[in-house]
């Protein structure tokens, strides 16, 4: 199973939405004395919420991602360089580690948001599908044909190759291994995570380079896409210009500006629930039915569930929980607006939980619980995930964080009606 097949999911219940909240406009009172500058009190608040959210937490997770992408590449052209020369450490390959699990981290705290530029230019699926198709791998590998055309700015690997071979699970791959590993080399219980061995071959070198680039080109165009590309670095607007990957679109202007010319958007209730429904509620369910549930087989098949053992995000690093945790924060950060503890993710004024708590201080309340909820569930499980998501001393947790995750997901429908009824 390939993660972008949800997207015509949430895309679907999108348009939905979006033309519910439409008709429900339509049915407005127009003589409503509540107004501020032609909006009405909630509208308003909203577009005060939307405005922090796009400036103040969107955008900049995305600009931590793509600097700490750019980091990535560049200590991946270090690997290959000290390699050639007989120099590369174990201490080499570990930065590159460190650097790609601060990549990820950001990543995995932006898909609340997957909506939009994420799903419209399908970067979900190029850069976070699994599992890798080592099979495939082994073959391009082998290919001196393919391998002639490896550059270093991710050209070749970003137009050319699937999606199984793109991406962070490919570098993943390349930077750890695992120890104590069964007959077919899969995590058991004892097994940890350390640096790849030193003996990368020339062509492993050639593509993880070129796979450090397409992830970096793909990263900085997130960011470009919501904060507009006249409003990043220059070494970024060049990169786009050279990859030719600029679409010259502001994403984050789009829905602060929601029925305005140039936005698709005909009111900020209908950015609300893209924000809650196509974001919060899509991560929701897939860390809770498809993360989790189909790995161990319990998640709800109405939430996409498919069993399939093999499906384990991170399985190299054995950072799997850790995406699921920065998940849920996402989660967090998109409702409650939370600043990271190194200041990119900035406060946030202007939140939604501010704003349901003047509506319904008690549901605001119950939502923050149950991110809280889904978060500390989820802390209880354990690595090798490969090996606990079929552990009978783990069924009984592994099914607790699913049941947290979709009680998550439905008390954002509260939100949503209770958004509505004061629309």
């Amino acid at each position: 199973m390939k993660k972008y097949l949800k997207f015509p999911l949430y895309m679907a219940f999108t348009a939905m939405i979006g033309m519910s909240v439409t008709a429900c406009s339509d049915d407005d009172n127009p003589e409503n004395p509540e107004e501020i500058g032609g909006l009405s009190v909630q509208e308003q608040a909203l577009k005060d919420v939307i405005t922090d959210y796009t400036d103040k937490t969107v955008i900049p997770t995305y600009k931590g991602m793509a600097d700490a992408a750019m980091q990535l590449h560049s200590l991946c052209i270090d690997i290959r360089t000290k390699k050639a020369d007989g120099t590369l450490s174990t201490a080499d390959v570990e930065a590159a580690g460190e650097a790609w699990k601060t990549a990820r981290d950001y990543w995995e705290k932006s898909e609340a948001w997957l909506f939009g530029p994420a799903g419209d230019y399908y970067i979900d699926p190029h850069i976070d599908s699994w599992p890798l198709d080592k099979t495939g791998m082994d073959a391009l590998l082998s290919n001196p044909a393919q391998m002639a055309q490896m550059d270093d700015e991710g050209v070749y690997v970003g137009n050319y190759l699937g999606y199984a071979l793109q991406g962070f699970h490919a570098i993943e791959y390349l930077l750890f291994e695992l120890t104590n590993t069964n007959a077919n080399g899969n995590a058991t219980a004892n097994s940890e995570s350390v640096a790849h061995n030193l003996n990368y071959t020339t062509e492993e070198l050639n593509y993880l380079v070129g796979l450090a680039a397409d992830l970096r080109n793909q990263c900085i165009l997130l960011e470009a896409c919501w904060a507009g590309t006249e409003n990043v670095t220059s070494e970024k607007q060049q990169i786009l210009t050279d990859t030719e990957l600029d679409k010259g679109i502001n994403f984050g202007e789009r829905i602060k500006n929601a029925g305005n010319a140039g936005s698709e958007y005909v009111n900020y209730l209908d950015v609300m629930y893209d924000i809650i429904t196509a974001g919060i509620q899509n991560i929701a369910n897939e860390v809770g039915n498809i993360k989790i549930g189909n790995p161990t087989g319990k998640g709800l098949p109405s939430g996409g569930m498919e069993y399939d053992p093999n499906y384990i995000e991170s399985p190299y690093s054995l950072n799997s929980i850790r995406d699921f945790l920065g998940n849920i924060i996402s989660i967090r950060n998109a409702y409650q607006g939370s600043p990271s503890v190194d200041g990119t993710i900035q406060v946030a004024t202007n939140t939604l939980s501010a704003y349901i708590a003047t509506l319904d201080p008690d549901l605001d309340s119950r939502v923050k619980a149950a991110i809280q909820d889904a978060y500390d569930k989820i802390s209880l499980m354990g690595e090798p995930f490969a090996y606990t998501c079929g552990a009978s001393e783990y069924d009984t947790i592994n099914q607790d964080a699913i049941d947290a995750c979709n009680v998550m997901n439905d008390i954002f429908d509260e939100v949503k009606t209770l958004l509505q009824a004061n629309h």
